[in-house]
């Protein structure tokens, strides 16, 4: 073929070309929410959780401005009534108002819960830390947890709580000494995985000290775990101490929280069950936010549980 015959594209006209329809959307475009709404509609059980959990806090902080009334004053002439306009969740057998002692029954709950959980992360991710990352400790200090874990947590703060007279500062330590195992073991697991990782080995071999790796490599890789870890032991704390309560090895009686009232309750079950059932209702409302906290945070923390890669 000559150089005559080839179609040089400039010598086209403009007429001549036509240009091709636009290839249909075949998904439809994505709206990607943003800001607050955003991330709760992401994380649903984070939002629901999260919520709930506020508003227990918020009712606990603010008990004497919700039409409240002393949650200790003794009334024989109005013992047992049940629930109505003007008791709301009836009242116990000494004439207490039951509404005012669930109602400030929940500062109890909600600080061994949040005091424990917070004690026993912080022992238990540095035993963890310590016994993971040192080998000559780890078999050392998780021979003595290993033995704390033989016995069931609620058997060890009863035997602690034994020793010493109820008190709700007694009742954080005891549990806290309880749950400090079980942090310590999943901290430790996770120590174990990191402590294998390249940069790791990298850090070692340029002569970097231990506690510098424990701190700037090890340590943030624990966050996320050991911050869900805490929110289940939130909750499990808070039925510990309701139990301990509820069987008079807990928070003196003066002291109203839901395992108090249960326990007071309980004589009248049959016959005034709503002394009973409000104090539980709250506690186990209470638990199942703190646990889809705790599950709506493990989603979003965890890379591999993401709805989206």
């Amino acid at each position: 073929m000559s150089s005559a015959s080839v179609l040089n594209p400039a010598d086209v006209p403009q007429s001549a070309i036509k240009a091709a329809a636009p290839m249909p959307d075949i998904m439809p475009p994505v709206k990607a929410r943003k800001g607050l709404w955003g991330y709760m509609y992401r994380n649903p059980s984070i939002a629901i959780g999260g919520t709930i959990v506020l508003l227990m806090v918020l009712m606990a902080i603010f008990a004497p401005l919700l039409w409240t009334v002393d949650p200790t004053a003794l009334a024989p002439a109005r013992r047992t009534r049940e629930p109505s306009a003007l008791y709301w969740f009836g009242t116990d057998m000494l004439g207490r108002d039951v509404y005012s002692r669930v109602v400030y029954g929940a500062r109890v709950s909600l600080i061994v819960g949040f005091a424990v959980a917070v004690l026993a992360s912080a022992i238990g991710l540095t035993i963890g830390l310590v016994s993971g990352f040192v080998r000559w400790a780890d078999s050392i200090v998780m021979r003595v947890m290993d033995g704390m874990m033989s016995i069931p947590p609620i058997l060890l703060a009863i035997a602690l709580m034994a020793l010493t007279r109820g008190s709700v500062g007694n009742v954080i330590i005891a549990i806290t000494i309880a749950e400090v195992p079980r942090v310590s073991r999943l901290v430790r697991g996770v120590v174990l995985s990191l402590r294998e990782q390249p940069y790791v080995d990298a850090a070692v071999s340029c002569g970097t000290r231990t506690p510098v790796i424990i701190w700037r490599h090890i340590l943030p890789n624990t966050v996320a775990p050991m911050t869900v870890q805490a929110t289940y032991i939130c909750a499990s704390a808070m039925i510990v101490e309701s139990i301990l309560s509820f069987i008079g090895a807990g928070t003196p009686p003066i002291i109203p929280s839901w395992g108090n009232i249960m326990a007071e309750g309980r004589a009248l079950w049959q016959v005034k069950p709503y002394i009973v059932f409000f104090p539980a209702l709250f506690l186990s409302i209470t638990v199942l936010a703190v646990n889809l906290l705790g599950d709506g945070l493990r989603d979003a923390l965890d890379p591999r549980m993401a709805k989206r890669i």
